[in-house]
C-alpha cells in the first residue's frame, strides 16, 4: 500500500514537472515570435521611408520572412498563408521590373497578375479560414498588393493607414502583443506622415488629388 502511495505520487510529481516544462515551452515559442515580431516591423517601417518601388519590395521580402516565422510560432494559419501569397506577389513584381524595367502605368499583363493574386489570396483563404477575425489578414494583404501593385510611393503610404488598421484587428485576434504595439506606432506614424503631406501641398499650392 505504502509502496502503491509513493508510486502514485511519483507520476504526480513527473506530470507537475512536464507540465512546467510545457508553459515554459509556450512561454519561449512565444516570446520568440515577437522577437520576431519586431524585426519585421523594422523592415515594414523602412518601407516608408523609402521611395524606389524595388528597394519597397525588397524590403517587404524581408519583412514578411521574419513575419512568417513569428506566426508559425504563433500558429496563426491564415496570416502565415497570406504571408506566402505576399512573398510570390513581391518576387513577381520584383522580376516584372527587373525583366521589363520601370513603369509609370500599369498595363494588361499588370492587371492579369493582379487577377491571379487576388485568386490565389481567395484560395488560400478557404483553406485557412479560421472566423471572422482571421479575414482581416486577409483584406490587409489586399489592400496592400494593391500598393505595392500600383506605381505611386505616395499612394503606398498613404493605403498604410487601413492596412495598419487591419493588422492591428489581426495581431489582437492572434495575441500577438508587440504586434499591435508596433502596428500602432506604425500607423500613428503614417497617419501624422500623410497629414504633414497633405499641409505641405496646402501651401505649394497643389491638391492631394494632384500629388496622387
Amino acid at each position: 500500500m505504502v509502496k502503491c502511495f509513493i508510486l502514485l505520487k511519483l507520476i504526480i510529481n513527473i506530470l507537475k514537472i512536464e507540465r512546467k516544462e510545457k508553459k515554459m515551452e509556450v512561454a519561449t515559442q512565444y516570446v520568440i515570435s515577437q522577437v520576431f515580431a519586431i524585426i519585421m516591423y523594422i523592415f515594414l517601417a523602412l518601407t516608408y521611408y523609402m521611395k524606389d518601388r524595388k528597394i519597397i519590395l525588397v524590403l517587404g521580402i524581408l519583412s514578411l520572412i521574419a513575419s512568417t516565422i513569428s506566426y508559425i510560432l504563433l500558429n496563426a494559419y491564415t496570416g502565415i498563408a497570406m504571408n506566402m501569397v505576399a512573398l510570390i506577389r513581391n518576387i513577381i513584381f520584383i522580376l516584372d521590373e527587373k525583366k521589363n524595367g520601370k513603369k509609370e502605368k500599369n498595363n494588361k499583363k499588370d492587371i492579369i497578375i493582379l487577377a491571379i493574386l487576388y485568386m490565389i489570396i481567395t484560395l488560400f483563404t478557404v483553406f485557412t479560414y479560421k472566423g471572422f477575425f482571421s479575414l482581416f489578414s486577409v483584406f490587409a494583404t489586399m489592400l496592400y498588393t494593391y500598393a505595392v501593385w500600383q506605381k505611386k510611393a505616395n499612394v503606398y503610404k498613404i493605403l498604410g493607414i487601413p492596412i495598419g488598421i487591419l493588422w492591428i484587428v489581426y495581431n489582437v485576434y492572434v495575441i500577438s502583443l508587440f504586434g499591435v504595439i508596433l502596428e500602432t506606432v506604425l500607423l500613428i506614424c503614417s497617419s501624422t506622415g500623410y497629414m504633414l503631406e497633405i499641409k505641405r501641398l496646402k501651401r505649394s499650392g497643389n491638391t492631394v488629388e494632384e500629388r496622387i
